[in-house]
């Protein structure tokens, strides 16, 4: 199975874009994104280092609800 994580553009430089979620920061490629044009303090979705897809506020929350509902119950 794979994930797309949500996570909120930081800075953007080119097509890399600094992005966090969670406390966790890393540099994201923009390069699937050349027909939308994101801007700091958007949310995306990242799969393998890729933003994939522009998201709202509230859609990134609810994901991570979930997410953190499967890891309490691995526990």
């Amino acid at each position: 199975m794979c994930l797309g994580i949500p996570m909120q553009i930081q800075e953007i430089d080119g097509f890399v874009a600094r992005c966090e979620a969670k406390g966790v920061e890393r540099d994201v490629s923009l390069f699937m994104m050349q027909d939308e044009t994101p801007a700091v303090g958007d949310f995306v979705v990242v799969h393998v280092g890729y933003a994939i897809q522009k998201i709202t506020p509230q859609e990134a929350r609810t994901a991570w609800e979930l997410y953190d509902q499967m890891l309490a119950g691995e526990a």
